[in-house]
């Protein structure tokens, strides 16, 4: 079975946490990928951030079940890649799309990263970095069958 490597942006892992497909585009997308995730089909590797991106989100949507959640993600035990290289290609994104790090860390561990992609839903950065390569819209994004 091919294994497919990922980078998930907060934007999508929020709708792991919230799977509303009233209220959040692409929920089962979303889904799809965590589903894909837990058998194997997709690796995923994240910025050293993304936890705490995820937990600032979750704690001002759902004061309630911040501590579940949080909990729950953090004994997913995603690997993390940070290095200096990483913040370099962070930091030339982020000036020159005029984004702001946080988001610009995701796609440069894709891009450092071998044969890595950045699932996002965010579309905003979507439109100003996809010239870039290695990110792909949460809906267009295929996990392997």
């Amino acid at each position: 079975m091919p294994v497919v490597r990922a980078v998930v942006d907060a934007s999508v892992v929020v709708k792991w946490i919230f799977p509303d497909p009233e209220n959040e585009a692409d929920a089962q997308a979303a889904v799809a990928l965590l589903r894909a995730m837990q058998s194997g089909s997709v690796q995923v590797v994240q910025p050293s951030h993304w936890l705490a991106e995820v937990a600032a989100v979750v704690s001002r949507l759902a004061p309630e079940a911040v501590h579940e959640e949080v909990g729950l993600l953090s004994a997913m035990e995603i690997p993390v890649l940070e290095t200096l290289e990483v913040y370099k290609h962070a930091c030339k994104l982020a000036i020159q799309f005029k984004h702001h790090l946080f988001d610009t860390l995701y796609h440069a561990v894709a891009l450092c990263a071998f044969d890595t992609t950045l699932v996002t839903a965010d579309e905003r950065y979507y439109r100003k970095a996809r010239s870039v390569g290695c990110i792909a819209r949460l809906g267009d994004f295929r996990t392997p069958a």
